[in-house]
């Protein structure tokens, strides 16, 4: 493995980062197809390509090193074990029937590794698949896809998350293709030769935007429509075995949240939380400890002390985010108040070291209120990029970071009008 490989926070200094480019497989998603691609509209797909470009740049002034998962899913095809698994992973639908499967199969293995892995993000439409026969192919609509395009890819938070040396590759719903896409890449690439596994595509569902590293040794996993709480129990095994002394449990529904916790609850510094200000101090978390071979679940506390307990403060600075123009307050009823109020993620942000965040530049109040309470904001074009439901946390899954700060006691923390205290 690399030495730059490992992350124990969401805010030590941002070395090493995965990023996937959105590419041809954005385009494809059109209004029949967009429901089982889960994106909530149509996107611009050459606007989307700009912005995650200028988001890269940004990351590249920062002296952070951007890796792209097409570049390396490509390097590690060169490796017959892995276009055997990878070729495995797309035959595997159900969909195709024995006959259209083994000519897939074949159309697979006669491709070069940059054409293979095209196609296995890009997906494989009916008419660019000529050599197609029999039952199934012919019952296909002509622009029905073969192989299914993946354009959630660019949420490469979503699907692997490193705690520690090791890495989880995750199951959220849904998305198993692109997981194992992923998989093939930490497990054949040589920068990743014998890095350690903690989660597989395969088990129970798990998002990576619902884990954070609120600290060195504490992890928050969030329980919603995207983790199970078998997902959650099998990763929080895995973590005490990493080192990681604790684990703050935040459940999603018992605040009736259906996003991930990325989207409620992200890190600015240590011991600084930015957080939806409809949630913040009414989100519950129960604490989960090691008890022999068992795991001990306590009582439910807010989360905002459950966490500052485990991080070994007295309490957390919390930053509110702000919902916009023409916005509903927390209080106001309507599409933008309460637990709908996340979408606009202006709190998904990525950290690239203490005190200093990436942010979409139309997040104006968000960003204000940051940088009245003493953080750098890197403003970067999101407006394509937030309309497909991801902010920069979202789009990029870090690999490597600087050792991480405990955070001071709130009492030492300094303090600004705009922000609250838990």
């Amino acid at each position: 493995m690399s030495e730059f490989c490992g992350v124990d926070s969401e805010v030590g200094r941002l070395r090493t980062v995965l990023l996937h480019r959105p590419g041809a497989e954005l385009r494809r998603v059109t209004p029949q197809h967009r429901c089982g691609m889960l994106l909530p509209n149509v996107p611009w797909a050459e606007r989307a390509q700009a912005e995650h470009d200028a988001f890269a740049d940004a990351l590249r002034r920062a002296d952070v090193t951007v890796l792209y998962l097409t570049e390396l899913l490509q390097d590690a095809l060169e490796y017959a074990p892995a276009r055997k698994q990878a070729i495995g992973t797309v035959t595997r639908d159900k969909r195709l029937g024995e006959e259209l499967r083994a000519q897939v199969r074949d159309h697979l293995l006669s491709l070069r590794p940059e054409e293979l892995a095209q196609v296995m993000i890009m997906g494989l439409a009916r008419d660019e698949f000529p050599g197609g026969r029999g039952a199934v192919f012919g019952l296909l609509g002509a622009w029905d896809y073969v192989i299914d395009p993946l354009p959630n890819l660019v949420f490469a938070r979503d699907t692997s998350v490193w705690i520690g040396d090791s890495v989880a590759v995750t199951s959220p719903p849904g998305r198993r293709q692109e997981a194992e896409l992923v998989e093939i890449v930490f497990a054949y690439h040589p920068m990743f030769a014998g890095t350690k596994r903690l989660y597989d595509p395969g088990q129970e569902l798990l998002a990576g935007g619902d884990i954070l590293l609120l600290a060195p040794g504490v992890v928050a996993i969030g329980i919603g429509a995207q983790t199970s709480s078998a997902g959650m129990e099998r990763l929080a095994r895995k973590v005490f075995d990493t080192g990681f002394a604790h684990t703050v449990l935040v459940v999603l529904t018992d605040s009736g949240v259906m996003e991930c916790l990325d989207t409620l609850c992200t890190l600015a510094g240590p011991g600084t939380v930015v957080m939806r200000p409809s949630v913040a101090y009414s989100l519950v978390a129960r604490t989960i400890t090691q008890r022999g071979e068992g795991l001990r679940l306590s009582h439910p506390r807010p989360f905002l002390e459950a966490a500052a307990d485990a991080m070994g403060v007295s309490k957390l600075r919390v930053i509110e985010t702000g919902l916009g123009p023409g916005r509903a307050g927390p209080s106001q009823q309507g599409s933008i108040g309460g637990p709908a109020a996340q979408w606009d993620d202006a709190g998904n942000l990525l950290a690239l070291g203490p005190h200093t965040v990436v942010s979409y530049e139309r997040n104006t109040l968000t960003n204000a209120r940051l940088e009245a309470a003493g953080i750098d904001v890197i403003r970067v074009p999101g407006g394509e990029l937030a309309g497909c439901r991801g902010g920069p946390r979202a789009i990029c899954c870090p690999v490597g970071r600087e050792p991480g700060a405990m955070p001071e006691p709130a009492g030492e923390c300094p303090t600004d009008s705009g922000d609250q205290a838990a």
